[in-house]
């Protein structure tokens, strides 16, 4: 009877933190939202009013809502790339460049093939992208399971690459001609054939299929990762090397795997962000999604299914920054820092959940875990 008493207990205690560490970035989210509160009521600024414009402006309007749904097209697409990368024990900080990649693949694919039907050119324009993406992905994947580099900063260096290769391309070979017949020279493709551009869902706004598009892949994405053998041995990776290698996993292998799956979604947001959003090539187009989809990733807990909910909330953000700072006259570096405060808390708040996790673990007696759970809690605390 007290054993039975006691496992109840213990079940509830568990189901507890549980639900605590999955409402913690939430919780972070509040956390750094107060602090901005702080600063902007240090300017002057009534922060009801401001976070009023913030909400207003994001989800208050069917044009704030079809923006933030397609700002979060963008970081879904980078936030699923992130879930895997990180469940597969490797840190993906190059969404920015492999964005840009993605999109100039996608943009060269769409001018060299004017005349295919769409039926055709949109599936090519779109694999371009991610194929691009994936192998600027796949050659910081490559360095850190051939050589050991850090992928953190191989992939930070991939960033100012791409960006210098876009400079380079949208101020000569990619340079619309009509911008250079005229002599402005705005660093800008020529517009893509209208065959290419995605379908608006609502019309006159910006909202594509893309986002049908987003939702498809999370779905997939939780399958590979939960249900496919492939998937099992990229968290096996990440969860822990040493015992994957232990039981016959070729741990570099997937390590790199892991980054160019990563890359290749990145790469798919960039294509997207080009046919159905801008329609060309132009700069700025990454619009910090690189950096803003690991965010949405750790706050859905790694979860593609968790990122769909997590993307839509940052896409809002991004989008009520805009009319906060139009509305209540708040200097940009304002906005920028009460979004980096969000950023910062919720990170924080993922570190925090993985320190809870290893204490839960290591209140648990090895007898009491199935074999294999017992061999990876060894593993991970030896």
């Amino acid at each position: 009877m007290s054993n039975a008493t006691g496992r109840s207990s213990s079940s509830k205690r568990l189901g507890g933190d549980r639900l605590f560490d999955a409402l913690l970035p939430a919780i972070a989210t509040l956390i750094g939202l107060l602090f901005g509160a702080i600063l902007l009521l240090v300017l002057g600024v009534n922060p009801i009013t401001a976070y009023g414009s913030l909400f207003q402006g994001a989800f208050g309007t069917v044009s704030g809502i079809t923006q933030t749904l397609t700002k979060a097209t963008a970081l879904l697409l980078v936030a699923l790339g992130i879930c895997i990368a990180f469940r597969g024990g490797v840190i993906n900080i190059g969404g920015e460049g492999q964005i840009i990649v993605g999109a100039i693949a996608s943009t060269a694919v769409a001018l060299a093939l004017p005349n295919l039907p769409g039926m055709l050119l949109i599936p090519l324009t779109l694999l371009a992208g991610a194929l691009a993406g994936a192998l600027w992905g796949g050659i910081a994947g490559v360095l850190k399971a051939r050589f050991a580099v850090n992928e953190i900063l191989s992939t930070v260096m991939l960033n100012a690459i791409a960006l210098q290769l876009m400079n380079f391309l949208l101020r000569g070979p990619m340079l619309d001609p009509e911008q250079a017949a005229a002599g402005t020279n705005v660093p800008q493709s020529a517009t893509l054939p209208d065959q290419v551009w995605l379908l608006r869902l609502v019309p006159r706004t910006l909202l594509h299929t893309g986002l049908i598009l987003a939702i498809i892949l999370a779905v997939l994405v939780y399958i590979f990762l939960w249900r496919t053998t492939v998937g099992y041995r990229i968290r096996a990776v990440g969860l822990n090397p040493s015992a994957a290698r232990y039981a016959g996993i070729p741990v570099r292998r997937y390590m790199a795997l892991a980054m160019i799956l990563s890359g290749a979604f990145a790469g798919l947001a960039g294509a997207v962000e080009v046919t159905g959003v801008h329609h060309r090539m132009i700069e700025g187009l990454s619009g910090g999604y690189g950096f803003s989809g690991i965010v949405a990733a750790l706050f859905g807990k790694l979860h593609p299914l968790g990122a769909i909910p997590a993307s839509a909330i940052f896409g809002g953000l991004l989008v009520g920054a805009d009319k906060m700072q139009r509305s209540v006259q708040v200097p940009n570096s304002l906005v920028v820092a009460v979004n980096g405060l969000v950023v910062l808390f919720v990170v924080a708040s993922d570190y925090f959940v993985k320190r809870r996790a290893r204490r839960r673990v290591a209140d648990v007696p090895p007898a009491a875990m199935p074999p294999l759970a017992a061999a990876v809690a060894a593993e991970s605390q030896g």
